[in-house]
């Protein structure tokens, strides 16, 4: 195990994916959001591919013996994108980065209902508080107090959209416990990236819009961006528990401020401020959770070996 580096991976993948949202935020002006999807899909394969290629990996990266768990593990991932997408689009880069924070607190509500995982009342309770949160979020989203220039419609569907995004990525997660049974990380990756592709290559007959050099650039980079961000996460998980690393997710709500003001001189309102921090503590009290139940597992499984 290699802590630091496992962290530093992390924080790099974070700054990453941040970055490649404030692209589809300054995108959203003029390209259609299954637009987007395509070229963030598409173009994040070709690192992916170049990496596992080199690495000799490239043939477990094609290779699955479940290939309708991939293939509903990449629509649950196209319906995410989508509207992760159409959420930055319409509400700051920081609010819809705070709202997708609910992700954990939905995965712990569907790891019960799904995979019938046994959960105590100190996560149900760190989920409803968390849920909490997130209304407090949504407070200058809906009605008096929305943002200026965004309109109140605008921002009420897109904080909408935020939420639908945030229940679909716990959904990702669920269905990748399942794949990573047998399938690995590289396929997984792979077939995400593809299937996201191919649903967004859909769209394009119907909403093209041609881009200008600098716009074409940044759509490459949408992908380019994607695909290493998912790399580094992946490979952080090579050197620390993934329970050690998962509270460095939310250092991407400073890159989300900090981006956020510097290129769109957007801030967000009080009440965002307190609910991230809700939604946040509660977050990191579930990994705390997991984390706890984890090592309390691994010393069950050891104590009979020993004796």
């Amino acid at each position: 195990m290699n802590l630091f580096k496992g962290i530093g991976l992390k924080l790099a993948s974070a700054l990453l994916f941040t970055a490649m949202s404030a692209l589809v935020r300054d995108l959203g002006k003029v390209a259609p959001v299954g637009q987007m999807v395509f070229f963030r899909s598409a173009f994040a394969i070709v690192p992916v591919v170049v990496i596992y290629a080199l690495r000799g990996e490239l043939g477990t990266a094609v290779r699955t013996s479940r290939p309708l768990g991939q293939l509903g593990r990449g629509l649950l991932s196209v319906c995410g994108m989508f509207t992760n997408f159409g959420a930055l689009v319409r509400i700051p880069l920081a609010d819809a980065t705070a709202i997708s924070f609910a992700s954990p607190l939905v995965t712990v509500a569907l790891a019960a209902i799904v995979l019938k995982e046994r959960v105590r009342i100190y996560r149900w309770s760190a989920v409803l508080v968390g849920f909490a949160g997130v209304i407090v979020m949504l407070v200058p989203h809906f009605g008096v107090g929305h943002y200026a220039g965004i309109g109140a419609t605008t921002a009420a569907v897109g904080s909408v959209l935020a939420l639908v995004s945030a229940a679909c990525n716990a959904g990702t997660v669920i269905q990748t416990r399942r794949l990573t049974q047998s399938e690995t990380t590289s396929s997984i990756v792979f077939y995400f990236s593809l299937v996201c592709a191919i649903a967004g290559a859909l769209t394009l007959p119907f909403d093209w819009y041609t881009p200008t050099a600098s716009e074409l650039a940044k759509l490459i980079g949408l992908g380019v961006l994607g695909g290493l961000a998912h790399i580094l996460l992946t490979e952080s998980y090579r050197h620390v528990a993934a329970s050690l690393v998962a509270p460095f997710d939310y250092t991407a709500m400073l890159w989300a401020l900090l981006l956020g003001y510097w290129l769109f001189g957007e801030l967000p309102q009080p009440p965002v401020y307190l609910g991230a921090a809700i939604v946040a503590a509660a977050g990191l009290f579930v990994i705390f959770r997991e984390r706890q139940l984890g090592l309390k597992r691994l010393r069950a499984m050891e104590s009979p070996a020993v004796a």
